[in-house]
């Protein structure tokens, strides 16, 4: 098995030789199970455990990730040794009430976007996923599926393309073959495309539409609400016949995103562009005198919608990294106490010794 048609390349190749690997092989995860990984190298597939955390700290790995194995037996037992650095990654804000990153998807080059256009089509969603797609450093691409459920697609392509311009817009049909051709192009040998999206937006019916076969479980539309079936309960990574990979990931009901610094201006430049006009570098941009965020409110130039999702966008990343950074200081408090313990225990044992 030719490793190269997984992705592997000079970049991975130079971290491999720059990491202590004596004895070990590359691979790279193409399915999460929970407690096991599946993983792809040159001596085909593997079953590998995920590695055991050990003092609080964990391997956190995801589909995507390349490695270092280990054989712990020659009955096909496997070890993770150690992660390569990444080139990309799309993370969110893990669901629940723990500070936590989530990495969706590692070394991925391309990013699928998909929204249906019949009734998934929600321009602030896709806000926050062209936030988390710049963050990931990989190229988003917006996909609009079930174009042959809805009659005023131009309409709604027009509208992405307003609101993000530069990124490329497809719309798909899966049923009649409309666009299927012009996404081909983003798989090519050894490069990644990854599908996300909300529950039923089609990511899986694409997957098998580009196969040519059925590789993954699908759902039927519901007549009562049109809307897909969840049937994604895993991220898998898979080789298509014809060259390149393709990542599918289940549903995200929400996406509260990790990190936003370079997402946010490539989404709202226009945005942060006025901020920078205004009269005083700390304007709230309320009733101070010269806020040019103000006046292109009022004038039109910016849209109100528009102006309050960046808003929203804002107070939420001000609260997650409030919450960020009170994990920090917790953390470090333990650990000043674990040291302090430790340093007590040494000369206490030092000193029962010495009598």
């Amino acid at each position: 098995m030719d490793i190269k048609e997984y992705g592997w390349d000079e970049y991975f190749e130079n971290e491999w030789r720059s990491n202590p690997t004596d004895g070990m092989f590359p691979g790279r995860i193409t399915a999460d199970y929970g407690q096991m990984f599946r993983v792809v190298s040159a001596h085909g597939e593997q079953l590998a455990k995920r590695p055991a955390c050990r003092h609080g700290n964990s391997m956190q790995l995801a589909v995507g990730d390349w490695v270092a194995l280990k054989r712990l037996s020659e009955d096909g037992q496997f070890q993770i040794m150690l992660a390569l650095k990444r080139k990309t990654k799309f993370s969110r804000f893990a669901a629940g009430g723990e500070v936590k990153e989530q990495i969706v998807a590692a070394n991925v080059d391309t990013v699928f976007l998909m929204q249906s256009l019949n009734r998934d089509f929600n321009m602030r969603r896709l806000e926050r996923y062209l936030i988390a797609a710049w963050e990931s450093g990989a190229q988003p691409v917006v996909v609009l599926s079930k174009a042959d459920c809805c009659e005023n697609a131009d309409e709604k392509i027009a509208v992405v393309y307003n609101t993000a311009p530069g990124v490329d817009v497809h719309a798909i049909s899966c049923v009649t073959g409309e666009g299927i051709g012009d996404i081909k192009k983003y798989f090519t040998t050894g490069k990644t495309v990854a599908l996300l999206g909300s529950s039923g937006v089609g990511k899986s019916t694409l997957v098998n539409t580009l196969a040519g076969r059925e590789l993954l479980k699908t759902g039927e539309i519901r007549e009562n609400d049109s809307r897909g079936r969840h049937t994604t309960t895993h991220r898998e990574l898979l080789l298509l016949p014809e060259g390149g990979l393709i990542l599918d990931t289940p549903g995200m009901r929400e996406l509260s995103i990790w990190d936003a610094d370079t997402g946010m201006e490539m989404m709202f430049s226009d945005v942060e562009e006025l901020a920078r006009l205004c009269r005083f570098s700390d304007c709230r941009h309320q009733s101070e005198p010269g806020c040019a965020v103000k006046e292109a409110l009022r004038t039109g130039e910016l849209d109100m919608e528009r102006w309050n999702s960046w808003l929203k966008l804002q107070k939420e990343q001000k609260h997650l990294k409030g919450r960020k950074e009170a994990k920090l200081l917790l953390q470090q408090k333990k650990q000043g106490k674990f040291a302090a313990k430790s340093r007590k225990e040494f000369y206490e044992g030092g000193a029962r010794h010495e009598y």
